[in-house]
């Protein structure tokens, strides 16, 4: 699964650390999400959404 999740992270000015802190998640899981390396859970995924104020949509999108 692609994902945004890098860019949307940075249009808020956020590090890795920050979105971590702000998901309850490590930092080198926010990694492995935004490398595409691992899909988050449904909960973790609509964490993202809300804190970047976006659709999960938005965030994440099935390969082609």
């Amino acid at each position: 699964m692609d994902n945004s999740v890098s860019a949307a992270r940075a249009d808020m000015g956020w590090s890795q650390q920050k979105l971590a802190d702000v998901l309850g998640v490590s930092r080198q899981t926010v990694i492995s999400i935004e490398k595409g390396r691992y899909d988050p859970s449904l909960p973790v995924a609509f964490k993202i959404a809300a804190a970047f104020g976006r659709r999960i949509e938005d965030l994440f999108y099935p390969e082609d």
